[in-house]
């Protein structure tokens, strides 16, 4: 059986969850993390993460498509702003915050997303494929031939030209 998982949806979902688990960390450097330093902004990452993952999982499997694909460059441009902004122009209660692991790793989702879209939308497209493999099958000529102690090893024709005797 052969299943076609194409890159970009993967990689905009581990994007997605990348995200979601970037808001239970620290994004500033008095430990604290977006659910704290936000007002909205959190729920804003946290709907927008949910919506890139279910059109995602709608971009592999065509069957439970929920969100159309063609929305993942307007959610993920607007991830991409809000975890930039924050990075740059941090809340006014952390004026004096320097970012930390939490909002580096959604600036990493944020940035790997934007690849799976365009990897999603664009015209290059890498995909596995993911096959069975083939269960070797056993042929009486070549099995017993194996056995016969006459045979030696080496090539079965001799090659033009030598005429040494083995």
């Amino acid at each position: 059986m052969t299943r076609r998982i194409e890159a970009g949806p993967v990689l905009v979902g581990l994007g997605a969850l990348l995200l979601l688990i970037s808001l239970f960390l620290d994004w500033y450097q008095p430990a604290v993390t977006a659910w704290e330093a936000f007002e909205v902004l959190d729920l804003l990452l946290a709907a927008l993460a949910i919506a890139a993952l279910i059109a995602a999982a709608g971009a592999i499997r065509p069957e439970a498509t929920v969100v159309e694909r063609h929305w993942l460059p307007a959610l993920v441009a607007a991830i991409t702003i809000v975890v930039v902004s924050q990075i740059l122009d941090p809340p006014p209660v952390l004026i004096d915050g320097d970012p930390d692991t939490g909002a580096w790793l959604a600036l990493g989702a944020a940035i790997a997303m934007c690849i799976g879209t365009l990897l999603t939308l664009g015209r290059v497209s890498f995909a596995l494929t993911v096959e069975g493999r083939d269960t070797r099958r056993r042929v009486s000529a070549v099995d017993h031939r194996a056995d016969d102690p006459t045979t030696t090893e080496g090539p079965a024709i001799k090659p033009l030209g030598d005429e040494r005797d083995t």
